[in-house]
């Protein structure tokens, strides 16, 4: 009678044998006649695996995200941990069956290959994969499956390509590059860190402090880290690539810090930041004017050309962002009296005038007031046991490494017990911390300049290293993990053993000794290490009558002291100068010169005055923050006394005042005002508020003119937060006169 035909579904089947005609007849109840072709289309769950797709994933990115400890990521991707398990609940075409073939493929780089670990073929009814990844079906429903991914502890960190493969199907989700990152969670991770409360610290923390000034006078800067801000990932992301770092090195925690110790900087590679200590800033932004790591970040991810510019702290905030960004718990640190020796003899050489005045330009060699780089947790699985840990890096450009400007990562240990034959830069970090102040006066002698040594400082180099407190906004020396007690027996030994590494023709070991040999005498044989035993039991102090404020004279005294008896005559020069953060001598202020005379055990005080107009038109024209140095150089007549006392402070500001309730609700506006009134005796011109707050408002910035003493300005700006818990706004204040008053205040934001 003619051809059956039941509708077609996906599959079908073309019947030709007369048997199989027969059959069907009989099954569907048609006419046994003769015909000549039945097309037959079967519901799909009839043929397994034949046409299985992949309807959908579902990258369950609040969970996952929550559980990773990545979920404050502002990024639409999946942000993941390597090591720990993550889940993915994938929606197909069909029910899944026993026969489907189902792969999920990571992959990462150009050419991503399963020999070298960077194509992972994952399949959830096979654990085969040599990866160390693994995969597997925690429920299968119908149409939906959900798998658990865990990827190897040692997989290199980077951007994963994700596609998941049914039979001949491949399907290639939205957004479905998978970033991961190092784990300090993990045990099986290079940088696991056991303690719960320095993981929230050196990891998810993105506020914090870097303590400047000098060693007399420490402050705090706040620090807006930002590593969870929009762009700030894609940026490190990119760094990554850029380095050039073998996928095999992006493994380790090593490589990859000592990577962005040199991608940090602009010198050899179109990096980050440039740095800029000429005192001119007009074509760029000063690095006093930077509040946080956020803004450069997102500039040079925009551009990918360098910022412009940074100094060491900005340096250092940027690769605090930067690690813990990745994954790799880090901190700033803050070395004050920080010794740049250029020659690695443990020896920096300091110049002064017959008026004790510094002077610039003699010496290579320089001291900072105070230097600050980074300090990263992880082990170092290239040394013998026990240099796990933290280590140095810095980013700071000064000397050439491998023939990069890059430095670490150096096992602080290695620091602290002179092993600084121990990769990486050990020998340049260890003198930044250990170096020995050697002064020299520099008399004129017909026409001619001698250099006559007048004494060693040892214990000068290297004190008070800073970094911010676990849990509270308090500094934390943490000099001892750096270096022995300065006079202590393991010093001493630590010494000797760096200095057979660092100077092999023997330099004295924290010895004390005055010599008037000129300038390139320096064959010294190597000396028994001795104090130098004064006679007349000479001592100086430095002090200020009153704190410093621009636009106020400097009343400062030097207080000469003997404790032996006897009648002594002292030659006494001491000088006031102002001078930047890196030791470079900006002005000299005033001197004073005087011979006095003691009995025994007694003291004298000379004052030494400075007016404000000496020093305010230097103020207004460095841009540059600056410290103030006073130096005295006392001279025992008929003796071989001779003693060098510096001492460097800091200026002190009026504060910035914050306004604004101390909770406030997700998405619901309120207001911040920021209130200065200028208290200081002179104008403060051209003044610039800039100010930010991390999940509440970008950066801005306040132009506010010329602000005249007793001016009161306010600025106020409506915040609507986008992020739950303690949030903190930094406030930064800074004109011709003053280049940095900060502070910063916290409110919690609420549901």
């Amino acid at each position: 009678m003619g051809e059956a035909v039941v509708p077609r579904l996906q599959n079908e089947v073309l019947l030709e044998d007369t048997g199989i005609r027969r059959k069907l007849s009989l099954l569907f109840n048609l006419p046994s006649i003769s015909f000549l072709s039945f097309t037959l289309s079967l519901p799909a769950e009839c043929f397994p695996g034949s046409d299985l797709k992949i309807a959908g994933i579902d990258f369950l990115k609040s969970q996952n995200c929550r559980l990773h400890h990545t979920d404050a990521y502002n990024i639409s991707n999946l942000v993941v941990r390597r090591g720990q398990a993550f889940q993915l609940q994938l929606t197909f075409s069909r029910d899944l069956q026993a026969a489907d073939k189902l792969s999920l493929r990571f992959s990462i780089g150009e050419n991503p290959m399963r020999s070298r670990g960077t194509l992972m073929s994952l399949n959830p009814r096979r654990e085969d994969d040599l990866s160390r990844w693994q995969i597997s079906i925690i429920k299968s429903s119908g149409k939906e499956c959900l798998l658990t991914v865990t990827s190897s502890p040692t997989a290199p960190v980077g951007k994963y390509t994700l596609n998941v493969k049914t039979g001949t199907n491949t399907y290639k989700p939205e957004n479905g590059e998978v970033y991961l990152l190092f784990n300090p969670w993990c045990e099986d991770d290079a940088v696991f860190l056991a303690d719960e409360a320095q993981r929230k610290e050196y990891v998810l923390n993105d506020t914090g402090y870097i303590y400047v000034g000098s060693a007399d006078s420490i402050y705090n800067r706040p620090w807006n880290f930002g590593q969870f801000e929009e762009f700030v990932l894609d940026a490190c992301m990119y760094l990554l690539d850029k380095s050039k770092l073998k996928l095999s090195n992006r493994r380790d925690p090593l490589f990859v810090s000592r990577a962005m110790s040199a991608l940090v900087n602009a010198n050899d590679d179109n990096g980050v930041l440039l740095g800029n200590w000429s005192g001119n800033y007009s074509n760029g932004t000063s690095p006093m004017d930077w509040i946080g790591s956020v803004s450069i970040l997102q500039n040079y991810y925009k551009t990918k050309q360098p910022v412009l510019y940074g100094q060491c702290w900005v340096f250092a905030g940027v690769l605090t962002t930067v690690m813990r960004c990745l994954g790799i718990p880090s901190r700033c640190v803050s070395n004050f009296n920080s010794a740049h020796d250029t020659e690695e003899n443990l020896r920096v050489d300091i110049y002064l005038n017959e008026l004790g005045e510094k002077l610039n330009g003699i010496s290579l060699d320089s001291v900072w007031n105070f230097h600050v780089w980074n300090d990263v947790w992880m082990k170092r699985t290239d040394l013998p046991a026990g240099f796990d840990g933290w280590q140095a890096i810095d980013s700071t450009p000064q000397e050439q490494s491998q023939g990069i400007f890059q430095c670490g990562p150096c096992p602080l240990k290695a620091i602290r017990e002179g092993d600084v034959y121990l990769p990486f830069d050990s020998k340049f970090v260890y003198a930044e911390v250990n170096a020995d102040k050697v002064y020299w006066v520099v008399k004129k002698v017909g026409s001619k300049d001698k250099y006559i040594r007048i004494g060693t400082e040892t214990q000068g180099i290297g004190v008070n290293i800073s970094t911010k407190a676990v849990g509270q906004d308090e500094r934390e020396d943490i000099t001892q993990q750096y270096k022995f007690p300065e006079g202590s027996k393991e010093e001493r030994k630590s010494m000797q053993k760096a200095s057979s590494f660092i100077s092999p023709s023997g330099i004295v070991p924290r010895a004390r000794f005055a010599s008037t040999l000129p300038m390139g005498h320096e064959d010294l044989k190597p000396m028994v290490q001795q104090e130098t035993v004064s006679k007349s039991g000479l001592q100086l102090e430095i002090t200020s009558k009153d704190a410093l404020y621009p636009g106020n004279p400097f009343e400062l005294a030097i207080t000469v002291k003997t404790s032996t008896p006897g009648s002594w005559t002292i030659n006494l020069a001491s000088s006031c100068q102002l001078q930047s953060y890196t030791g470079k001598v900006e002005a000299s202020l005033g001197h004073v010169k005087e011979t006095v005379k003691l009995e025994g055990k007694s003291e004298v005080q000379v004052p030494l005055k400075i007016a404000a107009d000496t020093y305010m038109k230097t103020l207004a024209s460095v841009e540059d923050e600056v410290l103030i140095l006073i130096t005295a150089l006392a001279e025992v007549q008929g003796t071989d006394d001779k003693l060098t006392k510096e001492m460097t402070m800091s200026f002190e500001y009026p504060p910035i005042t914050v306004q604004m309730p101390e909770t406030a609700k997700l998405n619901k506006e309120f207001t911040c005002a920021f209130i200065f009134k200028n208290k200081l005796n002179v104008p403060l011109d051209n003044c610039k508020l800039l100010v930010e707050g991390l999940g509440i408002f970008k950066m801005s910035t306040f132009d506010q003119g010329d602000v005249k003493p007793g001016r009161i300005i306010k600025s106020e700006i409506i915040c609507t937060p986008t992020r739950l818990g303690e949030k903190k706004i930094v406030a930064k204040l800074t004109s011709n006169q003053i280049k940095g008053i900060s502070t910063e205040k916290a409110i919690t934001i609420v549901q």
